[in-house]
């Protein structure tokens, strides 16, 4: 059983499909006539990273609100060719609006699209147009394209040596590293069942920073699965609240933002030599982040980030 999405009032039931994972992956030649970048350098900062050929029509399965300012799409996906690795995103075409496109990350995990056809996305609003759309004129039934890009992604296949993450989120930077935690908690009940010969996570370390918690995007469904695994744990920090309410159902997050003293306290838990950071955030935050890794010992080729908003 994989990982399912969001499941709230307005999800739908869906009939189960399988197919094999495929991944045909290439760089494709940037064509500027028609296509438009709705998030002004997407297509500039992306353009040397991986892109998928294949381009497919999605329907809007379901749309909610996940925070004020953030809404959860789950898409429909018909065409048995199209696949993600956890981590990914992909170009998001609107047909209503001349094909002007962005880039969004999946929330979900690979596995939901192989067994229920569904992938979900996270889209925070803005004056943009294609946020705006989603925000304002998107809703079930309308019709998208979309093109899986992206060389932020974990995938590791049966017989690769386990590896511990240090997940590092700020903001909607959640998303890529959402869908990395699910597909992390897939590999664990495959595991499970398949015993040595499949691949066996190791520690997975989530820190997740956002302006105030109406905005720690999947705290509930994150908590949820580290109660199901054990080796998987969350840590939140909020940089501009001081008041919380009492009592809450959470814990309440840290004050401040994430330190290098953090980041040591969660490495000495972590094998140094078998470990991965994915780090996602606003650029600012990235590049401190990535700073404090180096400064603690961690090899810049273990160090991954997405910076291209």
């Amino acid at each position: 059983m994989f990982v399912g999405r969001l499941r709230q009032a307005c999800s739908r039931g869906t009939k189960t499909r399988r197919w094999p994972f495929v991944s045909c992956c290439c760089h494709l030649p940037v064509r500027m006539a028609k296509l438009h970048s709705g998030k002004g350098d997407h297509l500039d900062r992306t353009k040397e990273n991986t892109r998928q050929q294949i381009l497919t029509e999605a329907v809007m399965e379901s749309i909610c609100d996940l925070s004020p300012t953030v809404k959860s799409l789950s898409l429909r996906v018909n065409n048995e060719e199209f696949s993600f690795k956890a981590g990914q995103w992909v170009d998001f075409f609107i047909p209503e609006l001349d094909d002007e496109f962005t880039g969004f990350s999946m929330t979900s995990a690979p596995g939901q699209l192989e067994h229920d056809g569904i992938l979900d996305l996270a889209v925070k609003c803005s004056e943009e147009a294609p946020a705006h759309w989603v925000h304002h004129k998107c809703q079930v039934g309308s019709k998208v394209r979309m093109r899986v890009g992206g060389d932020f992604n974990f995938d590791p296949q049966d017989g690769d040596q386990s590896k511990d993450l240090l997940l590092i989120a700020g903001g909607v930077g959640i998303n890529p590293l959402y869908s990395i935690v699910q597909h992390v908690v897939d590999l664990h009940r495959l595991s499970l069942q398949r015993g040595e010969t499949a691949y066996k996570p190791g520690r997975t370390v989530l820190l997740y920073s956002a302006r105030d918690e109406g905005e720690l995007l999947f705290r509930e469904q994150i908590l949820r699965l580290c109660q199901e695994v054990p080796d998987m744990s969350l840590q939140c920090f909020v940089t501009q609240q001081q008041e919380f309410k009492n009592p809450s159902q959470f814990s309440r997050p840290k004050v401040g933002r994430i330190t290098q003293e953090v980041l040591k306290a969660e490495l000495s838990g972590l094998h140094s030599d078998q470990m991965l950071s994915y780090i996602c955030g606003p650029p600012p935050m990235i590049e401190s982040m990535a700073h404090h890794l180096s400064c603690l010992g961690v090899d810049s080729a273990n160090i991954k980030f997405e910076k291209w908003w």
